[in-house]
């Protein structure tokens, strides 16, 4: 057997050893580093957008590192399913982050204002979809939902998660405003992570 086939096994077999919490706390260290730059002038001239901004982006990324640990145990072999759910809790929680600095330090909680806003910028409601649509699946992460809901309508509503994920990359592009190399990157990226999901789902 050689160095190929059994690269994914032995990072299969370290990554048993390694427990979830460490992950957590690596996790939750930008953000901690975010709210201190923020408060301290670390972010340039408009710290309550660049806030907003990373708190968004890394959620993004944290679901997207989440849908890669299903191709990487099919066409790698690598087994890292125990920490697909860190990685989704993590995103949620930037994700709740990011819609609290807008609602509370960017709005300022300026209702009127807010619903001016949803109607001239719609990639706020798409963005708000996708944290609508993500509560739930949030809310059922821990393994006694599984046992009270089912395992098939408890695959059934986290399978949201493939929606909420291309909602949170249209809403990145969206805002945007230019067609960049990153934005679009994001959006291939996430395209072919769900489309590879899809079809498997439906093969199955």
């Amino acid at each position: 057997m050689n160095a190929a086939t059994t690269f994914g096994p032995r990072i299969s077999g370290w990554a048993r050893k390694v427990p979830t919490w460490p992950i957590y706390l690596i996790g939750l260290a930008p953000a901690i580093w975010l709210i201190w730059a923020g408060t301290t002038g670390g972010l340039g001239v408009d710290p309550v957008k660049a806030m907003e901004h990373r708190a968004g982006l890394w959620s993004l990324q944290l679901l997207l590192a989440s849908l890669c640990v299903t191709p990487l145990m099919r066409f790698a072999r690598i087994n890292l399913i125990k920490f697909r759910k860190p990685l989704g809790l993590l995103a949620f929680g930037y994700l709740v982050l990011h819609f609290l600095i807008w609602l509370v330090l960017d709005m300022a909680l300026r209702w009127d204002e807010i619903a001016r806003d949803l109607v001239k910028r719609p990639y706020i409601v798409v963005g708000f979809a996708a944290f609508v649509i993500l509560v739930p699946v949030a809310a059922t992460s821990w393994q006694g939902a599984i046992r009270r809901m089912g395992q098939v309508a408890w695959q059934r509503l986290h399978r949201l998660v493939y929606l909420a994920v291309l909602l949170g990359a249209v809403h990145f592009v969206m805002q945007e405003k230019v067609w960049t190399v990153e934005a679009i990157a994001y959006l291939i990226g996430t395209t072919l992570l769900v489309g590879m999901r899809f079809l498997w789902v439906r093969r199955w």
